[in-house]
């Protein structure tokens, strides 16, 4: 009894890159092997002859690398099954992936808040420390004014004293 539908295509007419070719490949041999795999532990002793067998084509078609996407039912439903399972579990890994760039975002950005922080800390202090310096030479500036005119008296003093001295006019 012969089909209508061809039990095959060539995977190169699916209009697909020669990357997804090669991931078709690998992905139909991995999910055939499987599913004959799981069937062959599942029935082994039950006497599943015409499925077994079914399987077993499909699961030798695939392995064979000849470049084919099998058509039956059975393996489509395998094939797709496989696809949803992996879609599942890159899907997972991306959440995975993304719940840890938000915490390494989170955790970047509370030390960058907590340098951030720390530079303002140091700026203040920086300024505090400008202006007491501002501060200290304002005084030390009032400091030499004072000590300048001080000079100045105890010069004259010394001068009148020595006037005296030479006056002879004692104390």
């Amino acid at each position: 009894m012969t089909s209508a539908f061809p039990s095959s295509v060539p995977d190169t007419q699916l209009g697909l890159s020669s990357s997804e070719i090669q991931i078709l490949r690998q992905h139909q041999h991995i999910a055939l092997q499987n599913q004959a795999f799981a069937h062959s532990t599942s029935t082994r002793g039950r006497g599943h002859a015409r499925t077994s067998a079914s399987t077993s084509r499909a699961a030798s078609a695939a392995s064979s690398g000849n470049g084919r996407l099998v058509l039956d039912p059975g393996s489509l439903a395998v094939l797709g099954q496989h696809f949803e399972r992996l879609m599942a579990a890159i899907q997972n890994r991306v959440e995975q992936l993304t719940a840890q760039a938000q915490i390494s975002t989170i955790n970047q950005s509370s030390r960058t808040g907590a340098a951030m922080a720390a530079a303002d800390a140091e700026i203040a202090r920086f300024h505090s420390i400008l202006r007491q310096i501002d501060e200290l030479e304002t005084e030390f500036d009032k400091v030499r004014h004072i000590r300048d005119i001080v000079k100045g008296f105890r010069a004259r003093v010394e001068g009148l004293e020595r006037k005296m001295d030479a006056r002879g006019i004692r104390r």
